[in-house]
């Protein structure tokens, strides 16, 4: 990935979708990238509201759950994303920092069926996760992202923060604690931002599999087996959320060829090193 006159260019060397949105204003030099996700039903959905000017809310990139990105505002322009924040010392950070929406429903809830997002569709409970959030709250489920989604978002932050020496990767719920919760538990921060910004302070709590371990697609032993387990003795895993005494993990060792797979195992066989 690349950027060419404040666009983004894939790695096929072709820019990536623009739909330019009307909700935007004055020319920015970033400093910031901020990470959201949409609380929408689709990633075309949010494309369609962002690009309203009813909306007057906007942001620079729409990633999909399948990876598939589009771009709404040059990232030299304010996209009204990020609404009354403050973060190091710098107050509205619409006016330093590119947005980017990720395609997720967010928060959910646990209905009588199930999991459901807060407009009523079920949610697979294999894509769900329960915590508190880091600003307070009770525990609820929060939808996961995807690999894709998440492997595409590292690939353009790194693009972004060497193409504009950015200082930090940060979230909706760091510029704004108390008013918002994007992009929220399910969001692996501290991975992203290690990858992308390279600091060493930012260390990932590793644990490891204390036995040969089955993972699952979600929190029980009612869930079926991933086809990649089971995970040998030794394992290094981030732990990504829970649900009782089962655990949302990242798989941090390469397996078949393959690593950061995802998925659940049971709490009692892994421990932090």
């Amino acid at each position: 990935m690349r950027v060419v006159n404040h666009r983004l260019i894939g790695d096929n060397g072709t820019p990536v979708e623009f739909r330019r949105s009307p909700n935007q204003s004055d020319t920015i030099k970033p400093e910031f990238l901020v990470i959201h996700y949409t609380a929408g039903r689709s990633a075309s959905s949010s494309i369609n509201w962002l690009t309203n000017k009813d909306a007057r809310a906007s942001a620079h990139l729409v990633i999909g759950q399948d990876g598939a990105t589009t771009q709404l505002v040059a990232f030299n322009r304010k996209a009204w994303h990020a609404g009354s924040s403050r973060w190091a010392g710098r107050e509205g950070l619409n006016s330093c920092s590119i947005g980017i929406e990720l395609d997720n429903p967010g928060r959910l809830e646990r209905r009588v069926n199930g999991w459901c997002s807060t407009w009523g569709d079920p949610v697979d409970p294999a894509n769900v996760i329960e915590a508190r959030h880091k600003n307070g709250g009770a525990e609820c489920g929060w939808h996961t992202y995807s690999g894709a989604q998440l492997e595409t978002l590292q690939n353009i932050a790194v693009c972004l923060v060497n193409h504009y020496d950015l200082l930090d990767v940060i979230g909706h719920d760091d510029i704004a604690p108390g008013r918002k919760s994007d992009p929220g538990p399910a969001f692996p921060m501290a991975r992203i931002r290690s990858a992308v910004i390279g600091r060493e302070q930012e260390v990932v709590e590793v644990f490891v599999t204390v036995a040969v371990l089955n993972i699952r697609s979600g929190p029980g032993v009612e869930y079926e087996k991933l086809a990649f387990g089971p995970l040998p003795l030794g394992t290094r895993l981030e732990v990504i959320g829970e649900s009782g005494v089962w655990r949302h993990i990242d798989v941090l060792d390469v397996l078949d060829g393959d690593s950061h797979r995802t998925g659940w195992v049971h709490g009692h066989y892994i421990e932090s090193v």
